[in-house]
């Protein structure tokens, strides 16, 4: 079963209009799957094979005789020796567009390569799990809950039948003994494990490097090293604090995020709707699940770099939206039936800030159906955020 992603649109206008597209995410959301839906006509080739990455690194002009445009690279970030070869094909074509759709599930180590080869010809295309919409596009009857401990790895929906369970142990012993290796020489990779589920015991948590390292018996600079590796790698978010010139007192640290509640839920032993509903994380699961869905809204909406944290000493909103200098102020609450007292926080910080621009609030919630406080302030069940 093919399950349609929202970011098809802009992947075949930008394949229409660019030399190179080039499309990041972590392992298993879809890239390659999403690419050879959409381009049935292009050669394809995996350099997750060590013959071609090999060819590809040490021999780039054979490379691309064997593999002309127009050609999918999957995993293109083992060939960082590639990237120039393809700037000078591209270059002798420079107008014709969709020569070369390139994948790559290390971030950092495949923008360098782009932006020091690829500048100006490269358009970059992030591709995360599946959000609620795209979910029920496909399975209409998928439960909330459900959807929240099942996570949005496409293949656990295109094929129902996969145990979830069996399918994280197998994504984590993978992603460690690949993409870690890849990525650092980490002595311990039972050491890393312990850090990445210490990790996500603080999601929807301030950042504490200090003492993530302390709790999991490293240095401050190997737990600086290992959280750049689980973002590099897209594992991990970290969410800016919004703050304005004009305000005082705010805290200025990142929260984390895992970036999948699947694979939160299985860091946290928590196998099934049941153990969920009874998990005292319960709250800090929703509110990563909420931040997952908001991420998806906001791309779907080209809007990048808007999304925000709000915190001070004293009170927290937990997503500030930034549109233009209008401010969307949203709390994710477990709760299906949130009540006033919910709002306090939005209503304070819309005060505080109503100098500074237009606001608006919402409480996104597991409440049936959508409503509003006598504030104005709404409550939102999360598949009506949009």
């Amino acid at each position: 079963m093919w399950i349609e992603r929202q970011v098809e649109a802009r992947l075949r206008r930008s394949a229409a209009t660019r030399p190179v597209t080039v499309m990041t995410g972590a392992r298993q959301t879809g890239k390659t799957s999403t690419l050879l839906h959409l381009f049935p006509n292009y050669d394809f080739v995996s350099l997750d094979l060590p013959t071609e990455a090999e060819q590809a690194e040490k021999e780039p002009v054979r490379f691309l005789e064997r593999h002309p445009a127009p050609l999918i690279i999957d995993e293109v970030q083992y060939a960082p020796g590639i990237f120039r070869n393809l700037k000078a094909v591209v270059d002798v074509h420079r107008s014709v567009p969709g020569q070369f759709l390139l994948t790559g599930s290390q971030k950092f180590v495949l923008m360098k390569s782009v932006s020091e080869s690829l500048a100006g010809r490269a358009d970059i295309v992030e591709l995360e799990t599946l959000s609620l919409r795209e979910m029920r596009a496909a399975l209409p009857e998928t439960m909330l809950e459900t959807a929240i401990v099942k996570g949005g790895f496409p293949e656990l929906y295109a094929n129902p039948e996969i145990d979830s369970v069996a399918f994280y142990n197998s994504y984590l012993a993978t992603y460690l003994e690949r993409d870690v290796r890849s990525l650092a020489n980490v002595g311990s990779l039972r050491d890393f494990e312990r850090f990445l589920r210490a990790c996500a015991l603080r999601s929807a948590n301030l950042l504490n490097k200090a003492e993530l390292a302390r709790d999991v018996g490293i240095s401050p600079s190997t737990a600086n090293l290992w959280l750049s590796m689980l973002e590099a790698s897209g594992q991990v978010v970290l969410l800016e604090p919004w703050f304005s010139n004009r305000t005082k007192s705010l805290v200025k640290t990142p929260k984390l995020y895992l970036s999948d509640t699947g694979l939160l839920c299985a860091l946290l032993n928590i196998r099934s709707v049941e153990a969920l509903l009874q998990t005292p994380s319960a709250g800090a699961v929703w509110e990563t699940f909420v931040f997952a869905q908001l991420r998806a809204r906001e791309r779907a909406a080209g809007r990048k770099g808007a999304l925000f944290f709000w915190r001070d000493q004293f009170r927290e909103v937990d997503f500030a939206v930034d549109a233009g200098g209008n401010l969307e102020l949203i709390e994710a609450k477990w709760t299906e039936l949130p009540d006033a007292g919910d709002a306090v926080n939005i209503e304070f910080v819309s005060a505080a800030l109503r100098r500074s621009g237009a606001t608006k609030g919402a409480i996104v919630c597991r409440a049936p159906h959508s409503y509003r406080f006598a504030s104005g302030i709404r409550v939102l069940p999360v598949g009506e955020l949009q």
